[in-house]
């Protein structure tokens, strides 16, 4: 089950339509997306916004345009913003995130805020790497700048879809474990991405966190579900995640 802080114990009683039912045994879907969704989100929210819909500017294909209404949230208006951070923290879960991004742009979905999937305009690459979208993101240096050390682990088949469409991501995920010492004894495993209905990796365990959170952020036995804002616009519709059982 996930952990969960006090102040966030009754978003686990949310509903949205963005969350199917829960079949027999499993466990009930958290969705963070919908009616007054912010709550569902670590302060500050930065120039987050929810919209009915977008889309990509006609006459700036880098830029969206969006309606009013609500179920979409957007990075503000030039995509550089506080990241969204769950109030929720999970260990083992399911997660399904549709997202949306223009012309060149660039986000992440990273689970216990550690592990990327990353989120580019990636769409007719022949030989997609870890940078292009569905990539579980490489290890980096901050200095003398940010520089990659190694190369992640690139999606199979690049399943991204063209700028401007809509695209789904489906993970399962299992945290790392550590015994009573607190030593880590299994890594942290994408068990299985399918990025727009095709699978593009099957129990990939990355030894350390993503990015350059691996030289100052500790890995932990729980965490929350990152939605990365600072690189470029994206948008993202009927996020929901879910705890799975201890294997």
């Amino acid at each position: 089950m996930p952990r969960i802080r006090p102040n966030a114990l009754v978003l686990l009683l949310a509903y949205s339509a963005c969350a199917p039912a829960a079949l027999a045994g499993e466990a009930e879907w958290l969705c963070l997306t919908g009616d007054d969704h912010f709550r569902m989100w670590q302060a500050p929210t930065g120039e987050w916004t929810e919209v009915g819909s977008v889309a990509l500017d006609p006459s700036n294909a880098r830029l969206l345009i969006s309606q009013p209404g609500q179920g979409v949230m957007v990075n503000g208006r030039l995509g550089k913003t506080d990241n969204l951070v769950s109030k929720a923290e999970f260990r083992d879960v399911e997660a399904h995130v549709e997202f949306l991004i223009p012309e060149g742009s660039n986000s992440g979905v990273k689970f216990m805020g550690l592990y990327e999937i990353q989120i580019a305009d990636s769409h007719g690459i022949d030989r997609p790497s870890a940078e292009d979208c569905g990539g579980i993101y490489p290890r980096a240096r901050e200095e003398p700048k940010y520089h990659h050390i190694d190369k992640g682990f690139p999606p199979r088949v690049n399943a991204a879809r063209p700028a401007g469409e809509w695209q789904t991501l489906d993970v399962t995920f299992r945290g790392p474990r550590f015994d009573a010492q607190g030593k880590k004894t299994t890594a942290a495993t994408f068990v299985k991405v399918v990025l727009n209905g095709k699978t593009i990796h099957e129990n990939v365990a990355p030894q350390s966190p993503t990015g350059s959170a691996w030289l100052w952020k500790a890995e932990v036995p729980d965490g929350p579900l990152l939605l990365q804002a600072d690189h470029g616009l994206v948008a993202f519709r009927s996020v929901r995640i879910r705890p799975l059982a201890a294997p």
